[in-house]
C-alpha cells in the first residue's frame, strides 16, 4: 500500500475519533475551512496529519504506523482525565468479553484499586488481608508493568482487566516505591477478594464511636446505616467517621451515607458539556444523626464516593475534616463504538462538591491537614521476602502513633456532644 494511502486512512481515522469525540457531523468538519476555526480542533487535525505524514517519511527507521496511531489516540484521550480511554479493534474485543465473564462467574484479583498518574497505572487503594496488602503494596505506589507490559501503554480500562483473572492464577508486577530506584517484582496469586465489613469502636467511655467502611457499595452501607442508627440510639454523642483509603462504592451509595448525617442542603451535583446537571440533595426524612460532633478521616487513598462523603459533610459545616488531601476521582463515562471495531471510553460528566470544586480535577483538602506517619514506620526501601517465589509481606514494627487518628481524636474530645 503506498505510503500516502496508509497515511490518509490513518488521518481518517483520527477525523472519526475526534468526530464522535466532539460530537460533530460532516456539514461541521466542512465549518472547519472556515476563518472562525483557526483554532478549532479541525485545524489541529491538519496538524496531526502533517506530523503523521514527517513520522512516515522521515523517522529514523520506517515506524509501525499503526502502533504510532494506537498511542496518539490513547495519548489524546488521557489528556482528558485518566478515566477517558482508546480502546483498540483487539483491546475492546477483550474488553467485552471480560465484562461478558464478569456478570457470568465473577473474576478474581489481588486486592488493588488503580488509576492513572505520571502516565503510570498508580494505586489508590489496598484491600486490607488481600495478596497485596500481604506484599505491602500501598496507595501512592506506581505499577510499572503487568506481565510484559508497560502500564504506561495501557489504558486504564485495559491495566483494570490485566489486574483480574481467575481465582488461583499468577499476576507478575513491577512496582516502584517510594525512596527506591528499582521496581520490585512481584509475583501475586489472584482470589475473590472481599472487602471486610464496616468496624466499629466505642471509645473514651462509650463518649464516641469509631466507624471504617472499607467501601462504600450498597451491602457496606446497609451495615454503616445501621451502626449510625444503633449508635444514636444508644446515646452515644460523637463520630469519627475514617474515610482513609476507601476508593471502592457506587456515587449513589455515597449519597445515601452523607444523607445519613444531613437534614438539608446539597449533596453534590454532577455535571457534563452536554449532560443536563443533577443536583443532589439531603432529603430529611434519610437524616440520621444531624447534630452529634463528627470528624471525618481522608487521606491520599479517599477516592471517589468516599471524596463525595467528605466532601458533603465539610460543605454543609456538619463535619470537619482531618487527614491529607485526598486522591480526586469522579466521574461519569460512556462508551462510544468506533466504525473500526474500537471504542472510545469518554468521561461526559463529573461530580462536584457544595461549592462546586470538581473532585476529579481539585480532589478535596481537609480544614486540618495532618500528614500520614505510616511511611516513617515501615520501611519499604529493603526488597520483600519472597516465599516459594510468592511476595511477602514483610515483618515491621507495629505501628505506635497514628498521627491523623490521635488528631481526630483530640478535635472530637473538645467538642461538646
Amino acid at each position: 500500500m503506498p505510503k500516502s494511502v496508509k497515511i490518509g486512512l490513518l488521518f481518517a481515522s483520527v477525523v472519526v475519533v475526534l468526530g464522535i469525540f466532539l460530537g460533530v457531523n460532516a456539514s461541521g468538519v466542512r465549518a472547519a475551512d472556515d476563518a472562525s476555526q483557526d483554532n478549532s480542533a479541525y485545524k489541529q487535525m491538519n496538524v496531526y496529519g502533517e506530523v503523521l505524514t514527517h513520522v512516515e517519511n522521515d523517522y529514523v527507521v520506517d515506524p509501525n504506523m499503526k502502533t504510532v496511531t494506537n498511542g496518539a489516540l490513547r495519548g489524546l484521550l488521557e489528556s482528558l482525565d485518566a478515566e477517558s480511554s482508546y480502546l483498540s479493534p483487539e483491546d475492546y474485543k477483550a474488553y467485552k468479553a471480560d465484562l461478558a465473564n464478569q456478570k457470568k462467574s465473577g473474576k478474581a484479583q489481588v486486592g488493588l484499586d488503580v488509576s492513572k498518574r505520571y502516565g503510570y497505572a498508580t494505586i489508590i487503594s489496598v484491600v486490607p488481608n488481600s495478596p497485596a496488602d500481604k506484599a505491602s503494596l500501598s496507595d501512592g505506589d506506581i505499577i510499572e508493568a503487568i506481565g510484559n507490559q508497560d502500564t504506561r501503554d495501557l489504558s486504564l480500562a485495559m491495566i483494570q482487566l490485566l489486574l483480574r483473572g481467575e481465582p488461583g492464577s499468577e499476576l507478575h508486577l513491577a512496582v516502584i516505591r517510594p525512596r527506591k530506584a528499582d521496581p520490585d517484582k512481584l509475583t501475586l496469586n489472584r482470589v475473590v477478594v472481599q472487602e471486610p465489613a464496616v468496624q466499629e469502636d466505642l471509645l473514651e467511655n462509650l463518649s464516641i464511636v469509631e466507624l471504617k467502611p472499607m467501601a462504600l457499595d450498597h451491602d457496606h452501607v446497609a451495615q454503616l446505616e445501621q451502626k449510625v442508627k444503633a449508635a444514636a440510639k444508644a446515646g452515644n454523642k460523637k463520630v469519627l467517621l475514617d474515610l482513609r483509603d476507601v476508593s471502592a462504592g457506587d456515587m449513589p451509595d455515597a449519597i445515601k451515607v452523607a444523607n445519613l448525617f444531613l437534614a438539608s442542603g446539597t449533596i453534590a451535583t454532577l455535571s457534563g458539556q452536554k449532560f443536563p446537571t443533577q443536583t443532589f440533595t439531603a432529603d430529611p426524612k434519610l437524616a440520621v444523626n444531624t447534630g452529634s460532633p463528627l470528624v471525618v478521616l481522608v487521606n491520599r487513598g479517599t477516592s471517589g464516593p468516599a471524596e463525595l462523603v467528605a466532601a458533603a459533610l465539610m460543605g454543609n459545616k456538619r463535619a470537619e475534616l482531618v487527614g491529607e488531601r485526598t486522591f480526586g476521582e469522579g466521574s461519569e463515562q460512556k462508551t462510544f463504538d468506533l466504525p473500526d471495531g474500537g471504542a472510545l471510553i469518554l468521561s461526559v460528566a463529573k461530580y462536584a462538591a457544595p461549592d462546586g470544586k470538581k473532585f476529579e480535577d481539585e480532589a478535596v483538602t481537609p480544614g486540618t491537614v495532618v500528614a500520614s506517619n505510616m511511611d516513617d514506620v515501615a520501611d519499604d526501601s529493603q526488597p520483600l521476602a519472597q516465599k516459594n517465589g510468592v511476595a511477602v509481606k514483610k515483618q515491621v514494627a507495629p505501628v505506635q502513633k497514628d498521627n491523623e487518628r490521635d488528631k481526630a481524636l483530640e478535635l472530637l474530645k473538645a467538642k461538646t456532644a
